[in-house]
């Protein structure tokens, strides 16, 4: 005689997608816990005294950026099947958090906001192996743009970038017929000074579009390396024609509008002139580049 007893009823799986099969929910809260512990310190500091800069405002535009990345990556993520490196994560990791620690005690932002990404690395090869981090790889080289730059370094390679900059945009407008004269970094055009500010013809801003140009690329889904290194290397010259565009406008505009017209609210709206000319410079090389090679585009 059959067993007449009810079946027990199915039990609900959680949806997928989300997260890697077998994913303790504890430990990954553990996980993120201890994070937000380092690094909510870091981006409080940011947001008080780096990102307010002219030459570091990007930060937070390079963080949003990062997260929606990673986060469009969740189901890949999610579908890896976890083979943990667990030498090569803990040992990452470990590098990751003493540089924190250095960055931290030391008060050197470089090493301390550069860690975050070591930290991140270490932990996907910990949990889940060299796969995922093949698939985070662009969201976690990304960061990079937003680790504020060595001040020493900045200086060193800033100066020469600003007299360039100003020695062509002053040539280019005496030819055009404007009273422009130059000392070192200092325009003169009329009866107004300008000083070619270190945001306006700097080596943030050329690291900025730098970022852009990469970002763009990943976009577009482009897989060919040769391809991708000569854009990679014409967006410096790009970002040296732009930030000469730039002055020049800055100049123009305080010849013809005064003093208060250059410094108010057109010396924002040439920051973003910086980053339009930047583009559509970096678009018709892309286009131009096509005619030689080919972009090998993923399948996305």
């Amino acid at each position: 005689m059959a067993d007449a007893r009810p079946a027990k009823p199915a039990l609900a799986k959680p949806p997928a997608g989300w997260l890697p099969a077998g994913a303790d929910l504890v430990a990954l809260g553990l996980v993120l816990a201890g994070f937000l512990a380092l690094y909510v310190p870091s981006y409080l500091l940011l947001a008080e005294r780096i990102w307010p800069t002219d030459e570091q405002g990007h930060g937070p535009i390079i963080l949003a950026v990062s997260l929606y990345l990673l986060f469009a990556k969740r189901h890949e993520l999610a579908a890896v099947a976890a083979r943990p490196a667990t030498w090569a994560g803990g040992c990452t990791l470990l590098f990751g958090v003493a540089l924190y620690a250095l960055g931290r005690s030391q008060f050197i932002m470089f090493f301390e906001v550069f860690s975050q990404v070591i930290v991140l690395a270490g932990l996907l090869l910990y949990f889940l192996g060299w796969r995922a981090l093949r698939v985070a790889w662009f969201p976690l080289f990304f960061l990079l743009f937003m680790v504020p730059l060595p001040g020493s370094l900045v200086a060193s390679v800033t100066g020469p970038l600003k007299s360039a900059v100003s020695y062509v945009a002053s040539n280019l407008l005496y030819e055009l017929g404007y009273p422009v004269a130059r000392s070192g970094v200092i325009l003169t055009v009329g009866q107004y000074q300008l000083l070619v500010a270190d945001a306006c013809a700097g080596l943030n801003s050329m690291f900025t579009l730098e970022a852009l140009g990469l970002l763009y690329m990943h976009l577009m889904g482009y897989t060919n390396p040769v391809r991708n290194t000569v854009l990679a290397i014409l967006i410096i010259p790009i970002a040296f024609i732009a930030n000469i565009i730039r002055v020049m406008i800055l100049v123009l505009v305080t010849f013809h509008l005064g003093d208060e017209a250059g410094q108010g609210f057109v010396h924002d709206f040439a920051g973003m002139v910086l980053f339009m000319v930047g583009l559509i410079l970096m678009l018709s090389t892309d286009k131009l580049l096509g005619l030689f090679m080919k972009p090998h585009r993923s399948a996305a």
